[in-house]
């Protein structure tokens, strides 16, 4: 049997570059089309072909099966190669009622025999993985069945005993129980945000609310996201329904924001919002509940299908990257007996789900939402998503927002270089740890303003609007000297503070454990000193995604798109510089999201042989035909082959082969607003970080920095720091995104 692998062998003798000989795959997308589609289909036919298999696409899902001769093509390398950047699906998605007859899959595998191909990779949600895992059940049946007939010779259906696959769940909704996201969730979350954060505007203009109705059937994971990153005042899902008397509570928390200083109210509603009653809750309703009850001008938007359209996110290009390389491998290495998955991904790792019961536990959520057994409903939908749920219902209607004045106070600081994300992190903190009966006081400008005792109580409505870009409490990049100690423990004893919630980067640990270490002769350092990740470099320890790397890594892919287009006209090679420092994460994820043939880190080093044989192929490459060339360098990494040396060496190589430019991102990429993932994973650690100051100041004191790993939020001592760290190049000793490397090779070498 074939043996898992990650980017080595598929077992023990065979290596990976072998396993595509003399094989055929096929490659639809079917159902509802979501953003991502495309680049995963790339990965497959790159990976495929790069692992030498013939590909096939199959255009307008399976249809395109029954229907035969156009429908089904064969595709090369260029086929796929400028559809990263696109949304949709280039080879079309359908709903075929024909294959959902035997007589319609009969003729489909007629089809696919035609052509050598039993192997299929489909993209889709979970009805087209039901039928293909009954096509698949069928197969030898239809067969034997088309043999008798004479439409298939007996040698033919010989050679093809069993139909190999692999699932890719395809659906803006990710309604898919087993996996963590799936392809078109985060891009259509982008367009919810972007439409909230337009929206926020106009209604403040006005002091108008807005009721938004968002897609979701039986899922509301989009609805209770992007409410949640969108700083919504209220939503309404399908798996938890309001208590009875919702309106009021509803009302309560618009007036509540209203209050506070806020111009502008938002409800987010899933399209298949219902009460307890199991009543659909419309958004017209809604916004007459608001009307009537507060007098307040209100207006319904409905997003619609603009959900599902337009430019892919950063992570739906990387992440169905990997996944179509991994589906690609799965079906090339399967051999006799081979059970296909569903392909997803938890946590950041890639993981394998039974197709089966993938489809049987997700499609038993709306029946448990149809019986009113809607804890077992969210049960299904996982720990992240309850946990996000009563976050938000914290968030919205705490149980008080006035504290005692015996309530233990926390301090609230940022440190190192901005990052997108740590205004959304601050506005957590604030009001979370006024929900959970803390004092939250805010420390202006870092650790510098620590020491100058910059330090002001935070209320709630303090922090209304944070959930935009920048710093508001402000930062300093520097680490505190011996000097700065003493002023700094005077300004914690002064201003009574019982625990410090340290939000930043690499500098912001390094004071804090430099804290932690003097906490013998400063005994004002003996609190509770939680750090949190906040970096674009994405160089911390203990936690595999910083707050600001992904939006840093959709600057860098917006970017490279615009920059790409700018040499449609023309043969040119780019060479785009990102930051990062010494740690390659924006480099790689940047390259792997914009479709680049090469990427220069640290990690990996350059060589000039390596230079050597880049120049070669490229001019190889362009002599061949090729229009566009992209590079991608993390800025440091090589101190002598910098970026402008490589686009010179480029440029003199190639003489009149191409034109060569060169591009420095430079400081945009710690612009902007935050993404939905950096504002919800922000929110998640702040919860998390709340938490586990509440048990150290129950328990006892202990410095310590907290962070995601996979799924799960990790909590590590700061005795561990250094020992995680490589210290000369300040970047984790292991770094998880390292194992896409084989992905990168497999989608973008075409040598």
């Amino acid at each position: 049997m074939a043996k898992r692998h990650n980017g080595g062998v598929t077992n023990e003798q065979e290596p990976l570059a072998e396993i595509g000989k003399g094989k055929r795959i096929g490659i639809l997308t079917s159902g509802g089309d979501a953003q991502g589609m495309n680049a995963a289909v790339r990965a497959v036919v790159r990976t495929a072909i790069s692992l030498g298999a013939e590909v096939y696409a199959v255009f307008e899902g399976y249809q395109g099966m029954v229907d035969g001769g156009q429908g089904i093509r064969q595709f090369g390398w260029e086929d796929v190669g400028a559809i990263l950047h696109q949304g949709g699906t280039i080879i079309g998605t359908f709903r075929s009622k024909d294959f959902r007859e035997r007589e319609g899959r009969k003729t489909a595998a007629v089809h696919l025999l035609e052509h050598g191909i039993d192997r299929l990779v489909v993209i889709g949600g979970d009805g087209s993985l039901s039928g293909l895992n009954e096509f698949s059940q069928e197969w030898p049946q239809l067969l034997e069945e088309l043999v008798a007939e004479g439409r298939v010779k007996a040698k033919v259906a010989k050679a093809h005993p069993q139909l190999y696959f692999a699932g890719l769940v395809g659906s803006i909704d990710n309604d898919l129980v087993g996996t963590d996201m799936t392809i078109g969730a985060d891009s259509a979350l982008h367009r919810i945000v972007d439409a909230i954060d337009d929206l926020s505007s106009t209604a403040a203009s006005h002091q108008r609310s807005f009721v938004i109705e968002v897609m979701g059937r039986h899922c509301g994971y989009l609805a209770l996201m992007g409410a949640i990153a969108g700083g919504a005042d209220y939503v309404l899902i399908p798996e938890s329904p309001p208590a009875d008397g919702w309106e009021d509570r509803m009302c309560a928390a618009l007036k509540r924001g209203r209050e506070g200083g806020r111009r502008d109210s938002m409800v987010v509603v899933a399209e298949g919002a219902i009460d307890r009653s199991g009543n659909p809750i419309k958004s017209d309703y809604v916004r007459q509940v608001i009307e009537e009850r507060l007098r307040e001008d209100t207006r319904v938007t409905i997003l619609g299908h603009v959900q599902r359209g337009g430019t892919p996110s950063a992570f739906d290009r990387w992440a169905s990257t990997w996944l179509g390389y991994e589906a690609a491998i799965e079906v090339l290495s399967a051999e006799p007996g081979h059970q296909g998955p569903v392909i997803g991904l938890r946590g950041n790792r890639v993981s394998r789900v039974p197709l089966l019961e993938a489809v049987a536990r997700t499609r038993q959520v709306p029946e448990l939402i149809a019986a009113g057994d809607y804890d077992k409903a969210m049960e299904l939908r996982g720990g992240s998503f309850i946990e996000m749920s009563r976050i938000l219902a914290e968030m919205v209607e705490p149980q008080q927002v006035d504290t005692p004045e015996t309530a233990k106070r926390i301090g609230v600081i940022h440190g190192g270089g901005l990052a997108a994300g740590m205004n959304v992190a601050a506005r957590a903190a604030v009001r979370m740890g006024i929900a959970r009966n803390f004092t939250m006081l805010g420390v202006h400008d870092g650790f510098h303003g620590l020491a100058k005792g910059r330090i002001a109580e935070l209320e709630w409505a303090d922090v209304e609007g944070w959930m935009t870009g920048g710093a508001e409490l402000g930062l300093r990049r520097a680490v505190p000297s011996v000097e700065d100690l003493y002023p700094m423990s005077r300004a914690l004893e002064d201003n009574k503070v019982d625990a410090l919630l340290v939000i930043g980067g690499w500098n912001a640990y390094q004071a804090a454990h430099l804290m932690h270490r003097e906490q013998d002769r400063y005994p004002a350092f003996q609190i509770p000193i939680v750090c949190l990740p906040a970096s674009i470099d994405n160089n911390l320890p203990g936690s595999e995604l910083a707050i600001g790397a992904d939006t840093a890594l959709n600057v860098i892919t917006e970017s490279i798109d615009r920059i790409k287009l700018s040499g449609a006209a023309a043969k040119r090679a780019f060479v785009v510089e990102t930051m990062g420092r010494y740690c390659g994460y924006l480099a790689l994820m940047g390259g792997l999201s914009g479709g680049a043939e090469r990427i220069y880190l640290h990690e990996d080093g350059i060589t000039l042989a390596e230079l050597e044989k880049d120049v070669r192929w490229l001019n190889k490459s362009f002599n061949e035909g090729r229009k566009l060339f992209l590079a991608v360098r993390n800025e440091m990494a090589n101190a002598l082959y910098t970026t402008d040396f490589i686009a010179r060496l480029f440029e003199e190589e190639g003489g009149d082969l191409y034109d060569v430019r060169q591009v420095v991102l430079g400081h945009v990429q710690q612009g902007g607003n935050p993404t939905p993932f950096d504002r919800l994973q922000a929110t998640r650690l702040v919860s998390h970080a709340i938490d586990e100051i509440a048990r150290q100041l129950a328990e006892g004191h202990e410095a310590c920095y907290m962070g995601l790993v996979g799924s799960k939020v990790k909590r590590t001592p700061m005795d561990e720091l250094t020992r995680e760290m490589d210290l000369e190049f300040r970047r984790p000793k292991e770094q998880w995104w390292r194992i896409l490397r084989p992905v990168i090779k497999a989608v973008s070498d075409a040598s």
